[in-house]
């Protein structure tokens, strides 16, 4: 049984920093691709971050590049999303995603292809 729970979240002012956290049990963490998504209130889940198996491809909505960062450490089954730079429009519940789709470049932003999901830690930025 895979298990998936994300920590970290928390309020921030805007142009703060978080760090996430998911924290993995179950199969071999490294057979998985890693996602971020969030849903901000009134909104659809979209796509934040994503990661490949061994971390060596990253992938990133354009809304958050050059401002979030994700890694994974496999050795600690543990995949991370640190967050620079907050905006008030980054406040959403945020989900990390584990999948085993092949292949994974190909489908990386995609909810459905996503077999584990977390419970999602809240993130709120102030203005």
């Amino acid at each position: 049984q895979v298990q998936l729970v994300e920590s970290g979240g928390g309020l921030v002012q805007a142009g703060g920093s978080l760090r996430l956290s998911c924290a993995y049990s179950g199969h071999t963490f490294s057979s998985y691709g890693m996602g971020w998504f969030r849903r901000a209130p009134g909104k659809e889940r979209e796509f934040v971050a994503a990661i490949s198996w061994h971390g060596e491809s990253t992938y990133y909505t354009d809304s958050v590049k050059d401002r979030f960062t994700i890694s994974r450490d496999n050795a600690k089954n543990t995949v991370y999303l640190q967050m620079n730079s907050l905006k008030p429009e980054d406040t959403a519940v945020y989900y990390c995603a584990a999948s085993l789709v092949v292949p994974y470049y190909r489908y990386y932003n995609r909810p459905e292809k996503y077999d584990y999901w977390g419970q999602g830690t809240q993130v709120t930025v102030s203005s």
